[in-house]
């Protein structure tokens, strides 16, 4: 799991990832209080480089505030969880 690119943002960001082999990948983001916000992956994936974007909305399509949030990848016996800060 790697740093999110820009970082901090305004509009929208990257999360890039690399999978050494075929799995079950989860990403979700999560705000200061621990509280779910989105999914952003959740499907078996193939070895390989991965990106996805991130463009500051909840599970809802809903804008979220400013401010410091969490992203976490699952995968078989991995887990990595990386901060973001998200500026309007």
């Amino acid at each position: 799991l790697k740093q999110n690119y820009p970082n901090p943002f305004n509009a929208t960001t990257i999360i890039r990832y690399q999978l050494p082999e075929e799995t079950k990948v989860i990403i979700k983001m999560y705000n200061v209080l621990g509280q779910e916000v989105k999914v952003l992956v959740s499907e078996l994936q193939s070895s390989g480089c991965y990106s996805v974007q991130w463009d500051g909305t909840n599970r809802f399509g809903q804008t979220v505030p400013s401010g410091v949030y969490f992203y976490c990848l699952e995968s078989k016996g991995f887990r990595a969880t990386k901060k973001l800060l998200l500026m309007k």
